[in-house]
């Protein structure tokens, strides 16, 4: 059955553990299972430390300056945590792959937001598409709290039913968040990146600061500061890296809240690739080795993605051919007691059909 199919039909979500109304008879909120799920094994949770997405270090070594440092690259290379990401996602139920694009899953958390209270979860979550002339890429943002289907896990104990798409991390660590990302999406997914966005502050540090347009003045209670305040002003400036952290992760301030702190994390990411890529930075070899030092050292990736060769790849991209694009949605509202967010199916099939057959255009149309 397909996803729309098992989305208008109310009894199918009932057969598979779920009520489509949200009221789920002798199951758990995904909220309240966070803590007591099964966490992903330590070896998948020590690469979330101070990552940023790999893109970053693929798209700042591009052009001759990946060439002569071709020997270096490898050697970070060498160095950065694997994960398993599809050992547990079935053949027989995933997207057939139609064209040679590439398509990377960055599931961000930020293990130091003092807004959040769940342990095992990803806060984040990035469909990045790499077109197949590799002259540009779309990184699609899917709010957190987007109400799918999430495929049963492995030990048959939770999933199998409609909820928060980030539920499907702690219930079935990496894997389970794959599937269901396919499921949702009907995009195959090639490899998988970790990132941690309390990494941040390091990166941006290592850089020197980075300079964010803000859209309207506000002020955070969830600060990095000792008394847990910070107030931005509107308009451009120039953020260090606890700054940047504090803007990237506040969402309380907004009317829109989630969907603000994803637009702000856009923002946060484009401006690090701008600078990474900027002749300040490349022609510096301290503060070079420093940033890629700082991201490589943390990010963890799947066992098939060859850093080397995809850089060779990415070599001509840079700031101005990425486009951050959210999944589309209908908005907000409640399941139940929970609030999620309502996807726009008939425009998210559309959307991701595109995505799937590299039509490149029609995602950017989507975009605007």
């Amino acid at each position: 059955m397909s996803r729309r199919e098992r989305l208008a039909d109310p009894t199918a979500a009932q057969e598979s553990g779920g009520a489509a109304d949200g009221v789920r008879s002798g199951t758990q909120d995904p909220e309240s299972v966070m803590d007591s799920a099964a966490a992903p094994p330590r070896r998948r949770r020590r690469g979330l430390r101070i990552a940023l997405t790999v893109l970053v270090v693929l798209t700042l070594l591009g052009g001759g300056g990946l060439l002569a440092g071709g020997f270096y690259l490898r050697s970070i290379e060498s160095g950065i945590e694997r994960v398993e990401a599809f050992v547990d996602v079935p053949e027989e139920f995933r997207p057939e792959k139609v064209t040679t694009a590439t398509n990377i899953l960055i599931l961000g958390s930020d293990t130091r937001d003092p807004q959040s209270t769940s342990g095992s979860r990803s806060d984040t979550i990035i469909l990045a598409h790499i077109a197949a002339d590799r002259q540009s890429a779309q990184l699609i943002s899917i709010p957190r709290d987007t109400w799918v289907f999430v495929p049963e896990n492995q030990e048959g104990t939770y999933g199998g039913r409609e909820a928060k798409i980030n539920a499907a991390y702690a219930w079935g660590g990496i894997p389970l968040m794959v599937q269901t990302v396919e499921e949702f999406t009907g995009v195959r997914v090639d490899n998988v990146a970790l990132v941690d966005f309390a990494g941040f502050r390091e990166i941006v540090d290592a850089l020197g600061g980075v300079e964010i347009d803000v859209e309207e003045a506000f002020t955070s209670n969830h600060s990095l500061n000792p008394d847990n305040r910070r107030s931005f002003a509107a308009g451009p400036q120039t953020m260090d890296g606890a700054a940047a952290l504090d803007y990237a992760r506040e969402r309380y301030a907004f009317a829109d809240g989630d969907f603000a702190r994803i637009r702000h994390q856009q923002q946060v990411i484009k401006a690090i690739l701008e600078k990474a890529a900027s002749g300040g930075v490349l022609s510096s070899p301290a503060t070079l080795n420093s940033f890629i030092r700082a991201t490589a050292d943390a990010v963890a990736v799947d066992e098939t993605l060859s850093l080397l060769d995809f850089g060779m790849d990415l070599r001509h991209l840079r700031g101005d051919d990425l486009t951050f694009v959210t999944s589309p949605t209908e908005g907000t509202g409640r399941v139940g007691d929970e609030s999620v967010v309502f996807a726009d199916t008939e425009a998210a099939d559309s959307f991701y059909d595109a995505v799937r057959r590299d039509a490149v255009d029609e995602i950017l149309a989507a975009a605007r």
